[in-house]
């Protein structure tokens, strides 16, 4: 008989495998994925996907929620850490075990949260690169930082929604992103390249601002607001609705739409406010 909720956590390692630990290890950095975001990550049935995921929050590993869709009908099941799935990360991660009431609580903000939408929305960006990386064995997705991360690791200098490494035959190419949802004017949206203009003086490091955008109407706007800066950070922009593996960047300035693997990338020198390199100049990925 497998192990309840009620069962101590050791009971549980003989039913967690390989592919659990990521998808954990994945939630634990970025609090929220949908049935199908996990789906395509890391299974190629959809039964099979939700087979696994009901059996892991069987073992309290997992937990979900959703609400009601406007018009009808309810929103996907929402994925997160379930209490054992906490306590599992933090032994993992040598932090200190969660209680009940604190795991309940991390559930209850992330659910309750108003920009729950724009986690979605910005994980999605890099589910598709991941999906797409899936498909092409020449392509993959050597990083993918949440904004706590990229916040933490670029010492606050900029606070992107992700930041990534994506590699195609051998090319690497960093980037930053805003994943806009439409809630923010765009000189705000612009008013952020502020900050990456400083972290290239400071780090050296030159990588594309990536602006994934809710509708053609507003990335047109943006490109119009754009040509009255200086092009000191790289910008490119596309859709919500493409695949941001593909050429669907449009880079400021110009009128022909490239792939993000030929978006211009400088990883930057060894410096100490350069998180991609180690204490010998040794490139991280």
């Amino acid at each position: 008989m497998p192990p309840t909720l009620s069962d101590g956590l050791l009971a549980i390692y003989p039913h967690i495998t390989s592919r659990d630990r990521q998808l954990l290890q994945l939630l634990d950095d970025h609090q929220v994925l949908t049935t199908d975001q996990l789906h395509r990550l890391f299974f190629l049935a959809r039964r099979t996907c939700q087979i696994r995921l009901n059996e892991l929050r069987a073992l309290g590993l997992l937990d979900r929620f959703r609400f009601a869709r406007d018009g009808g009908g309810s929103q996907p099941w929402h994925w997160t850490l379930g209490h054992n799935g906490h306590r599992f990360q933090a032994a993992a991660n040598n932090r200190t075990e969660p209680t009940a009431r604190t795991s309940r609580q991390t559930m209850q903000r992330l659910s309750a949260n108003p920009n729950l939408t724009h986690q979605v929305i910005t994980n999605e960006f890099f589910v598709r690169l991941s999906a797409y990386a899936r498909r092409h064995p020449e392509a993959q997705l050597t990083r993918w930082w949440s904004e706590a991360t990229a916040a933490r690791q670029f010492r606050r200098t900029i606070t992107p929604d992700g930041h990534g490494l994506w590699s195609v035959t051998g090319t690497t190419v960093g980037f930053y992103l805003e994943a806009d949802t439409g809630s923010e004017s765009l000189t705000k949206v612009t008013g952020k390249l502020d900050k990456y203009a400083e972290l290239i003086r400071r780090a050296s490091v030159r990588y594309p601002v990536l602006f994934w955008l809710g509708s053609q109407q507003r990335e047109e706007h943006l490109h119009r607001l754009l040509r009255g800066r200086r092009g000191e950070v790289p910008v490119a922009t596309a859709t919500h609705d493409a695949d941001p593996a593909g050429a669907v960047w449009l880079p400021a300035g110009t009128t022909g739409r490239v792939r993000l693997a030929d978006l211009p990338s400088d990883h930057g020198e060894p410096r100490a406010e350069n998180p991609n390199f180690d204490d010998d100049g040794v490139f991280l990925v």
